[in-house]
Parts: C-alpha cells; structure tokens; sequence
C-alpha cells in the first residue's frame, strides 16, 4: 500500500512540488486516510498500533520509489514518537489523532543559526510568565517548517544549567500566531521538493501546559532517548537510496553500449557493481540488526550514531560509484541517479554531523 501511495499518488506531481519547493498538505491528507501516518501510534490515539518496524517499511518505500517531497521521517518517524514517549495522556489526546490523519503537519526544531549539533549552545529562551511561556528566538534548517502545524521546539528555561536547561515546547504555530514568523524556504543543493524553513520566535505565547515532560529541564535527556530512533530512521533512508541506485544503475549498464557491448559486459562495470552491490547487502544486514535491536529496546547511542554514519557514508559512495557508470547522462537531470547522488549529501549533515557521530562513538569505546 506505501508504494502504491507514492507511487501513484505523489511520484506524478514531483515537478510541480519540487517547483513550488513544499509538498501539498492533501498528500499528507490522503496518507492519513490510508492508514499511512503514525503506523507506531497506538490506536487509542488514532494511529496504527503497530511498531517502528513498520514506519521503517513506509520510509523504505518512499525512499526506494524516489519520493522525497514528504517530510514523513520528521512527521511519523520522530514528532508522534516524542509525544508517544513523553507526552501526557491530555496531549497525547489533543494532537496524536489529528497527526496521524494528516490535519496536522509535524516537525522538531533544534538547529540554529550560530549552532547546529551543539545543543548544549541553544539561544532560543522560554521565560515562565503565569500560565505561560513567552519565547525569543531563531531556528534554521527546518524539515516541515513551511507547512507545520505543531512543532516540537528546543528551548533553554534556564539558561545558567546548560543541557539541564533545556525544555521541550510543543508550538501550535497553525495559522501563524502572533510572536512567530517563518522565514524564507531555504534555497538547497538536493530535496528541493521538500520544505526547509526559518522559524523565528518573537515573544510567541506558548501554554505552559504544553511542556513536554513533567517538569522544566528534561528536554536534553529526551532528545538524547529519541536521537537514536532520529538516526535510525536517517540509515533505513540511506540503504533504500542504495539499493535502488545499484538496481537503477545495473538495468542501464545492461541497456547501454560502450566500445560496441553492453556496459555490463565490460569488467570495471562489473567490477564497481559488485562492489556497490555488496556495500548495500552488508548494509541492509546491519541496519536490519539495528532495527531489530531498537524494537527490543536495546540500541544503544553509539550503535545508532555507527548505523548513521556508516550507512550515510556508504550512501554517498554507491550514488556517487553508480552516477559514474552514467558517463555524461549522470550529470544530467534526464536520469533520477543524479538527483540521487545531490539528495544523499544531507544525509551526512542532517540528524546530527557524521563527524559528532563519530564522537560519540569514540566515546563508548
């Protein structure tokens, strides 16, 4: 059924939605219709009952069709599992079904613009004032942030405590309330259909009731206990973008001719197939592992920061080993392996730099 969706539904509509740098709220709309979003949510809040091995099927299959327009990782694969996990029962019952119907578009906004995987450096301040929260600040680089509708947002509470500081506020930013502005679509190298935005805060009223967690300071430890379900998510896109490439890229190497034979025929051809081939078996086994392993409640950080890293880097690679068989086609936009290889490079960026991924590995050792 996900493949039949993107397939059929969204696939068509690429040039348009790429054009107009957003997805239609209507596919998120129809997703909900099909059963589609929150496949991890419990059907006491509207969604599917099932677990993250299912959102990683619709991910995989968005990824290995080629649609990249909808923000579902953000939506389904990381908001509703932060409510899931740290939300109490009256919100979970005021957003859940309204995200997993598609009314609601998701997104989680961290990053800003002096500091991306630092979390610990966040400006964005919310004050306590009565019954509410009064919040200044800027984010960038945020997946959804056209569209959203509720939005998860990193805030420092007390900014004397460092990561004890920090909170999470959940934003009803529908309609744009008053003391909240979105900012430009960011103009980017790949995933062009896909709307990445600045949020700027200017003393927007938020409920205190709308802290996520029971208490102040608690928003780095939640995010610590949901980054690895972040990153996870990052890898089920990365090896799905790498198994299609080598499948797009063996079917051409077998159409096209070179010094009168097929590509395939020739014995480099052969040869980076096979390794590209083999990079994408051993990483379809390890993120297998690790999904089994999340399922089990057992992956820990520094396994899922090596899932993120390994599995983006080698991304990267077969998208860039297979645009080469291309020749001159693959620097073309006539052929979906060079839009491939543009779209793979945030995947290094995003979630966390694969240079802190690193770090927290080294950490572990």
């Amino acid at each position: 059924m996900a493949r039949s969706f993107f397939t059929r539904e969204v696939l068509p509509h690429t040039a348009r939605l790429t054009a107009q740098g957003h997805p239609d709220r209507e596919h998120y709309r129809r997703a909900g219709e099909l059963g589609l979003l929150g496949l991890s949510v419990p059907e006491a809040y509207g969604g599917g009952g099932g677990g993250f091995t299912h959102e990683a099927v619709l991910l995989h299959e968005q990824a290995h069709c080629g649609e990249s327009t909808l923000g579902l990782a953000v939506h389904s694969g990381i908001v509703t599992g932060y409510l899931v996990a740290h939300g109490s029962e009256e919100q979970k019952q005021r957003w859940l079904p309204g995200l997993c119907r598609g009314d609601l578009v998701g997104a989680i906004a961290m990053t800003e613009p002096d500091g991306g995987s630092d979390l610990q450096a966040m400006r964005t301040r919310a004050v306590r004032d009565g019954d509410h929260y009064r919040v200044t600040g800027a984010k960038t680089f945020i997946s959804n942030g056209g569209l959203a509708d509720l939005l998860l947002l990193a805030v420092k509470t007390d900014p004397d405590q460092g990561a004890a500081g920090i909170s999470l506020l959940v934003c009803e930013v529908g309609g744009d309330p008053d003391g909240f502005r979105r900012g430009r679509l960011l103009s980017k190298i790949g995933l062009h259909g896909n709307d990445t935005a600045e949020l700027f805060f200017d003393d927007l009223r938020v409920p205190a009731g709308n802290l996520l967690g029971d208490a102040e300071g608690l928003g780095f430890v939640q995010m610590m206990q949901q980054l690895p379900q972040e990153r996870l998510v990052i890898g089920v896109g990365a090896v799905a973008v790498m198994q299609r490439a080598v499948e797009m890229t063996t079917a051409y190497a077998k159409e096209r001719t070179a010094f009168g034979r097929p590509l395939i025929r020739h014995q480099n051809t052969r040869m980076v197939l096979a390794e590209c081939a083999t990079r994408t078996r051993v990483a379809r086994i390890f993120l297998d592992d690790c999904v089994a392993r999340h399922t089990r409640g057992e992956l820990d950080v520094a396994t899922a920061a090596m899932a993120k890293s390994w599995l983006t880097e080698g991304q990267c690679e077969v998208t860039d080993r297979c645009l080469q068989l291309f020749g001159g086609y693959g620097f073309t936009t006539e052929y979906p392996i060079s839009g491939m290889y543009v779209d793979a490079r945030a995947q290094k960026i995003y979630g966390g730099t694969n240079e802190i991924m690193k770090e927290l590995i080294a950490r572990a050792l």
